[in-house]
């Protein structure tokens, strides 16, 4: 039926994305790549999808057989027919004897020259079959003829049929020689008949285990016809999968797509930004810095104030009271001077009030302030974070479409296998393989009947054997009984008698039966020893598939002829052997049949799964970035004036001088302790206690004045915060003008780069999600095509179906026809010796007529 022959090609389905992209494409998209190498980047991985599991089919069938003890016998023949073959499978002899005798053999074509070889060829192959036949019909055609003649022979007494025995000396030595050998003999047949009868046995038995292959073969192809509606099923809806995961990238374009986007523009965006937002924050470290050194300032300039005044007032006392005319004696005079160079050291060191404004600058920063450079950065930073929204709403239309076409891609797959009618079509099946099952059923009882009527034919056979034995046997019990020592060959017993008689009825029963079982030996050797070296072992090699697998073997215009015999197809490379190789492992039938020569889904799917105008669609993605603002103008103005805020001109080297100096020129406690030496070097009076009055107001101020300003917090702290102030003040000023400037270049840049250049960006990142939506897609029809291969309607089946043919004909039948004539064969020729035995012994067992008297030397008959 033609249904057969498409029905696993549509049983079995699936794809691989096996197209390529366009030329134009490859070469449009190596250009692109081309104009920026920096950008270029691998696609991401794209995520596994879980498919599940194929549902699998249990197969009941264990085509093994294992003959047990009788497999000892079977390798006994098979070693005998390997000594009787030895050569090796005439392969391409049989090959080219098909080939040249397709047409049908002449007798006349045997007379050419290349038949002629064939003829030898075969005939030297043959050779040992040749031999041994010819033996046997020798055998067969001699036997019949050798009993004739040995029974006229007897008759003429001749050919020891006179009953005359000779007496002498070794007769008892003879007797025990001939007994011995005839029963060795008659145990050897034994052995044969128990090895034809076992043989015999084993047919009868595995008729029963055939039984059992056939119908668990039957049941593996029904398990095959209603598993593989489900496992197609299986497959189809699996395209859910990969479309339910598209669809989600679909719903997620934006984070997607519009996340790629931004991670790749981020590497000159987020930089630029992220700079002028320290730039926002040093505007504010800027004021917090110049406000404290304005409070700093007013802290220590009032301190120093009026340090100053009561340092100015003491060297001006002091000064007048150098200025009295006793320190122009001459005795105190060195030391006036002395005291009176000194003066200049009465004054402080670091004098604030001398240090520039910064009120100014700090009214500039105020002002730049009023700006809110933070939140305009912030801004920036929404704008361009707002991709992914921008991307879904300019992608929406495209998203809705895809959908759209996603489903009309699942209605084509899901009528696709709706197309045919495969359940119908495997109910077909199922009910053809019901039906043959009971058919073949209806025919136990005719096989049972025939296997009985060939176990009694075999049984028959063997009892022609056995008849022979039970002569042998019993006519050995009774001359060995009613053997007499004493007794002449004339006076012999009736017992003895007996025996002999029997021996001689054995031999007459193994000249009648012997060329009958060497008729049926050499018929079976010369049917069984071919099938076994011919087709047996061929089959177990797979030899035989090679056969049949020769290209041209059946016509010079087919090439290979199972393809031909399934399709009408010969040029497709399909052979028997890996048919059946790819079977035995369990593969699908769509891989093991190649149907993707006869049907090949990869176009279905490419045209379907992956269509152009899918193709299209994505590429059509086109993704606005204009409207992103990284910097409003308002920043850029405000970035500028505080590049011209003034920061960068205060002289900060003076203030740091300042803050490093000591608050008065000389330590006062030192100075005062001078002075009261030098009064005491002076004559008593008015001016010593004056200048000893100086020396204690000194010591005073430094207590009340200088002390607190090196030690009190207020001080410490204004000096502390004026000198760190001041230090940050000039590592932010530093260069500011140049830090603004790059500032707004990179901002620049990288507008500049989402307003000309994003649009290659675009493209690579919408090329790159393209790519991991279509991995979906390539996912499933991967996933499609290791199913059909090793998962979908696995035809093991089919393998079994032919290791079952092997076992029953191979190992249930020849084997056991094999053992048969080899066990027959044996005991036929040992038949040959057992009539020689049997002849000579019965001799010494029956009652002669006549035997030897010796009188006076002289023998004569009585």
């Amino acid at each position: 039926m033609l249904w057969r022959r498409w029905l696993v090609l549509l049983l079995c389905w699936g794809s691989t994305r096996g197209e390529q992209q366009p030329a134009e494409e490859r070469d449009g998209t190596a250009a692109e790549a081309r104009v920026d190498p920096r950008r270029q980047r691998s696609p991401p991985p794209v995520e596994p999808l879980d498919f599940g599991f194929v549902p699998a089919a249990v197969y009941d069938t264990h085509a093994y057989y294992e003959p047990g003890a009788v497999g000892v016998l079977f390798h006994m023949v098979h070693a005998y027919l390997y000594v009787i073959q030895p050569n090796s499978f005439p392969k391409d002899l049989i090959v080219k004897v098909i080939q040249q005798n397709m047409g049908g053999i002449k007798i006349d074509e045997w007379r050419k020259p290349e038949n002629v070889v064939l003829l030898l060829q075969w005939i030297h192959y043959e050779a040992g079959f040749l031999i041994c036949a010819t033996v046997g019909v020798t055998f067969l055609i001699l036997t019949p003829i050798v009993g004739f003649c040995f029974c006229v022979c007897r008759c003429c007494e001749n050919c020891g049929g006179e009953m005359h025995q000779r007496q002498r000396k070794n007769v008892d030595c003879q007797r025990g020689f001939y007994t011995a050998s005839l029963i060795a003999t008659s145990i050897f047949i034994v052995l044969g008949v128990l090895i034809a009868y076992a043989a015999n046995h084993n047919v009868s038995t595995q008729i029963k285990s055939t039984r059992r292959l056939i119908n668990t073969n039957i049941r593996d192809l029904k398990t095959f016809a209603n598993n593989t509606p489900a496992q197609i099923d299986y497959l189809t809806a699996q395209y859910t999968t990969a479309k339910n995961k598209v669809l989600s990238d679909l719903d997620n374009i934006g984070p997607l797509l519009g996340g790629r986007i931004n991670s790749q523009l981020e590497k000159e965006v987020v930089p630029s930004l992220d700079a002028a937002l320290r730039m926002a924050g040093a505007m504010r470290e800027t004021k917090e810095a110049l406000e404290n050194v304005g409070s700093s300032l007013e802290v220590l300039q009032e301190g120093t104030g009026k340090l100053l005044t009561s340092l100015s007032g003491e060297r001006s006392s002091l000064s007048n009271t150098l200025s009295d005319p006793a320190c122009t004696n001459g005795a105190v005079s060195h030391t006036c001077n002395a005291i009176r160079s000194t003066l200049s050291q009465l004054g402080i060191s670091a004098d604030f009030s001398t240090l520039p404004d910064v009120t100014r600058a700090l009214e500039n920063i105020n002002t730049v302030l009023k700006t809110d450079l933070s939140n305009i950065v912030q801004k920036g930073y929404s704008s361009f974070n707002d991709t992914p929204n921008l991307v879904k709403e300019q992608t929406k239309n495209i998203v809705s479409g895809v959908k759209g076409m996603l489903d009309k891609i699942g209605i084509e797959i899901n009528g696709f296998s709706k197309m045919f009618p495969v359940e119908s079509s495997l109910v077909n099946f199922t009910i053809f393989l019901t039906q043959g099952q009971k058919n073949i059923e209806s025919y136990y009882p005719q096989v049972d009947q025939m296997d009985f009527y060939r176990w009694i034919g075999c049984v028959a056979v063997l009892c022609m054997v056995v008849l022979v034995l039970a002569f042998n046997f019993l006519g050995l019990l009774c001359g060995t009984c009613g053997y007499d020592k004493q007794a002449t060959p004339t006076t012999r017993g009736c017992l003895s008698n007996t025996g002999g008689n029997l021996l001689m009825a054995g031999v007459g029963f193994s000249f009648i039966f012997v060329w009958v079982l060497m008729g049926i030996v050499t018929a079976l050797f010369v049917v069984g020893g071919n099938v076994e070296k011919m087709v047996c072992e061929p089959l177990a090699n797979r030899q035989l598939f090679k056969i049949i697998d020769t290209p041209f073997l059946v016509h010079p215009a087919k090439k290979n002829f199972l393809p031909g015999m399934l399709f009408q197809n010969p040029n497709i490379d399909l052979t028997l052997g890996s048919m059946y190789r790819d079977c035995y492992e369990n593969n699908g039938l769509y891989h093991s049949l190649q149907l993707e020569t006869m049907f090949n889904i990869n176009t279905f799917l490419n045209r379907t799964v992956y269509n152009r105008d899918l193709a299209k669609v994505f590429e059509s993605v086109q993704v606005d970035l204009q409207d992103i603002t990284l910097l409003e103008q308002a920043g850029r103005d405000s970035l500028i004036n505080f590049a011209n805020s003034g920061v960068g001109h205060i002289d900060y080297e003076a203030y740091l001088a300042e803050v490093n100096k000591g608050v008065t020129l000389v330590d006062l406690l030192t100075f005062s302790s001078d002075l009261e030496a030098q009064a005491d070097q002076m004559p008593r009076g008015a001016l010593e206690n004056a200048l000893k009055g100086h020396a204690s107001s000194i010591r005073q101020i430094h207590r009340e004045q200088v002390v607190p300003m090196e030690q009190a917090m207020k001080y410490v702290k204004a000096r502390s915060t004026l000198s760190q102030s001041i230090k940050q003040l000039q590592r932010m000023s530093s260069d500011l003008p140049v830090k603004v400037t790059n500032i707004l270049s990179a901002i620049d840049a990288a507008e500049y780069l989402i307003t000309h250049n994003a649009s290659y960006v675009v493209k690579q990142e919408t090329k790159g999600y393209t790519q991991s939506l279509v991995g979906y897609f390539t996912q499933y029809t991967e996933w499609v095509k290791n199913s059909l291969t090793s998962e979908v309607a696995q035809c093991k089946p089919i393998s079994n179906i032919v290791d079952s043919m092997e076992i029953v004909a191979c190992s249930f039948i020849v084997d056991s026809v094999n053992t048969f004539w080899f066990g027959l064969g044996g005991c036929c020729i040992l038949l040959i010796p057992s009539i020689i035995f049997s002849t000579k012994l019965a001799k010494y067992y029956r009652r002669m007529d006549t035997e030897d008297v010796f009188e006076d030397g002289q023998e004569t008959w009585n």
